[in-house]
Formats: C-alpha cells, structure tokens, sequence
C-alpha cells in the first residue's frame, strides 16, 4: 500500500490478516469467482490460513462455488464466517439467498463491505481473497479505497472487448496507488483431441500484460471439469489426484505468494542506522 495523499483517509488494516489480495475483472462473464475460489483453496493446500470474501454483492456466487448454504451466527458483535475446503467463507449470498435480486443503493453496500471487512471474525489469516464485483464502479473504489491490499488480480479473457476492459480495470487500481500483482487469462484455450482450440483468440492476455506492464501470472484453458466443479461445490482445487487444471491454480497460488512477498518488501520502510 502507498503513502495515501493530504486530505485522504488512511487505510485501516484488518487486525490479523497478512496478506489481502482483491480479484477483480473489467467485466463479468470472465471466470472471475471461479479464479478467486480455486485460488483460495490452492493457497489454503499449500497450507495457508486463509479466507475468501465475496464482495460480488449482486451475484454472489461463492457460496454455490463452495457448497455451503448455511447461515452466519454471530457471537456479540462478530460475525462468525463459516468454512468450506480449509477456507473461511463470508458472502452477500449468505444474507440474500436464492435468486431474488439485492436492490440495495450503493452507501447501504458499502456499509454492508466494511461490516464484512471488519466485523468478522476473521482470525489470523495468511491470506484473504476478496472477490470484487465486476467492473469499475462505487463498490470496488470504496473498498480498495480503505482497504490496504497487498495487491490485485485482475482476470480477462482473450477476447479484445474482455481484454480492453481489463485494462480498464488495472488503470483503477494504479490510479488510487494499487499494486496490480498481474493479469490471469482465464478461458485461455479447449483442449480436443491434443489439439489446442483458441474460443477467445490468442495471446491477448500476454499482449495486454507487457502494454499494461504488469507480469501475466497464468493461461487458464477451458475444462468443462472446472465448471462442474464450480456448480456442485467441489472445486477443481480440491480434487486430489493429479490434473493439470489443479496443478496451474496451484502454480498460480505459489506465484501469487511470490508476487505478494516482493510486494510486501518493497513497502516496508528503509532503516538506516547511523555509525
């Protein structure tokens, strides 16, 4: 997090998280939730503490991703996450379940992301995830705007209308002095028949990240495995015999710690000692 500027509130840590890193997309559409989950239970396999927020308040999709249907209990004035896949989960969905749509104006979901920021009961968590809504909007400012992230992810697909957006959103996060940690394609290819089948076009998300100079972490192909994952709560991520899919959000996780670690370097202070 960088120096916040006269006149701006500064950001307030979340007491005994290390790590926050916010998932967020130019557009819907891209695999956004389905990157933020199996990143989550990848950095948890590694054997992180860690903790997902679903801050996609009007579609919330986390719990259906998850497998988890429960209500939060609150213990005083804290709100207990529940867990799912060594993950602790808080969601929008948890509160509006079902397909009836959220018609809250932008100040009541504010309040609503600080409250789930602040007012669970987190823990010591090596890593929270934040899965942002789509876009650029009033949600996502304010809260990376009083959040101090370790850094974002921003998630594309190949396609120029995705990929034009997605630039849209890594120029959000520059602009109110977020380290964008990189840019994952999503939807990359289909594999058929050891053929490679690029849907989406090709190398778009590599193009975008030297424009945008910000690393590429991951091509992520299309696996209709991942999307049934997804849909019956048992993500790709928590399968435990060998398959490729697993293995590059695991290898997304690990660059994701790398990326956070220098990141966290680079901000701690300089301390010279005088002879």
């Amino acid at each position: 997090m960088g120096p916040h500027a006269p006149g701006e509130q500064p950001k307030l840590p979340i007491p005994g998280v290390q790590n926050i890193i916010a998932i967020g997309s130019g557009k819907g559409g891209v695999g956004k939730s389905t990157v933020a989950v199996n990143l989550a239970i990848s950095l948890a396999k590694l054997g992180n503490a860690v903790g997902l927020l679903d801050a996609d308040v009007y579609g919330p999709n986390v719990p259906l991703m998850m497998g988890v249907r429960a209500t939060p209990n609150a213990i005083g004035q804290r709100i207990q996450p529940l867990e799912a896949h060594g993950v602790r989960i808080m969601s929008m969905g948890f509160l509006n379940p079902g397909d009836k749509p959220l018609v809250w104006r932008g100040p009541m979901l504010n309040s609503v992301m600080q409250q789930f920021l602040r007012n669970v009961e987190w823990g010591n968590l090596d890593y929270l995830v934040i899965d942002l809504p789509p876009g650029t909007g009033d949600v996502q400012l304010t809260l990376i705007q009083t959040t101090p992230l370790t850094g974002a992810v921003v998630v594309t697909t190949p396609s120029d209308v995705s990929l034009e957006d997605a630039r849209k959103a890594v120029h959000m996060f520059e602009q109110v002095r977020e380290q964008v940690l990189g840019i994952v394609e999503n939807m990359s290819y289909l594999e058929h028949g050891g053929e490679k089948i690029y849907v989406f076009g090709k190398g778009g998300g590599a193009k975008t990240a030297a424009q945008m100079k910000v690393p590429l972490l991951a091509e992520i192909p299309l696996d209709p495995k991942t999307r049934e994952g997804g849909d019956s709560g048992r993500p790709i991520a928590t399968l435990k015999e060998p398959n490729k899919q697993v293995a590059l959000f695991e290898k997304l996780a690990k660059t994701v710690i790398e990326k956070a670690e220098a990141t966290k370097q680079r901000q701690r202070p300089t301390i010279t000692i005088a002879d």
